[in-house]
């Protein structure tokens, strides 16, 4: 078709997330097998990269901006722009899961935060007693420095006794079949309470001008 020399692209193939060092497909590709394509960057410089007539230019680029050009009859044609995201992404999954506290009074906001390092893109889900409910708050922090990390902070606000249970996140990874998950047990009392743990026997004997400590451990 000479009026449309690019078969028309989808908006998710503009859009090409691919891992670092791997190679990406910028997939702009023509509907005249024969076709002379050139690649250009943002800054209009032209990209060598090898080109496959039913794929696209094949390559590892650097993040950015992408244009594919042609000519049919003397007029220049431009493909739509194609962005590339590099992401951090390794094989290994390491996955924690932290808990201010595991024990809880009725009425305290419960925080548990699960944590994904060294990577960038992973599909993570809670499971917790209240889910059926939707009675947690999910917040995402995306944080680069001085090391890649995903921090996932699940609040339970005004807590009850049925929140007791295993609060797990489960991570995936977004390109391979990896994954993992991290549990913590939380506990929710109807009430505080003091536990004691004495240090010392019923009956201790102490010299005359001695010194001597009794130590409580109190819970």
């Amino acid at each position: 078709d000479p009026d449309m020399p690019f078969v028309p692209s989808v908006p998710e193939d503009q859009f090409i997330l691919v891992e670092e060092g791997d190679p990406a497909v910028i997939p702009c590709r023509t509907s005249d097998p024969d076709a002379q394509v050139t690649l250009v960057n943002s800054l209009d410089k032209s990209v060598y990269a090898l080109y496959d007539t039913k794929q696209g230019f094949i390559g590892n680029f650097p993040a950015g901006s992408y244009t594919c050009k042609t000519m049919v009859k003397g007029v220049e044609f431009k493909s739509d722009e194609f962005l590339i995201y590099i992401i951090r992404a390794t094989s290994q999954l390491p996955v924690e899961i932290e808990a201010l506290k595991t024990v809880y009074k009725t009425g305290e906001t419960i925080v548990v935060t699960c944590v994904v390092f060294d990577n960038e893109v992973v599909n993570l889900q809670w499971n917790y007693p209240g889910k059926v409910k939707e009675k947690g708050l999910i917040k995402l922090d995306d944080i680069k420095v001085p090391s890649q990390k995903l921090v996932y902070t699940l609040t339970i606000p005004e807590a009850s006794v049925k929140d007791t249970g295993d609060y797990e996140c489960t991570a995936r990874h977004a390109t391979k079949e990896v994954k993992e998950n991290k549990k913590v047990v939380i506990t929710v009392h109807d009430k505080g309470f003091v536990h004691l743990e004495p240090q010392f026997s019923p009956l201790e004997a102490v010299n005359l001008h001695e010194v001597k400590n009794f130590v409580v451990d109190v819970q």
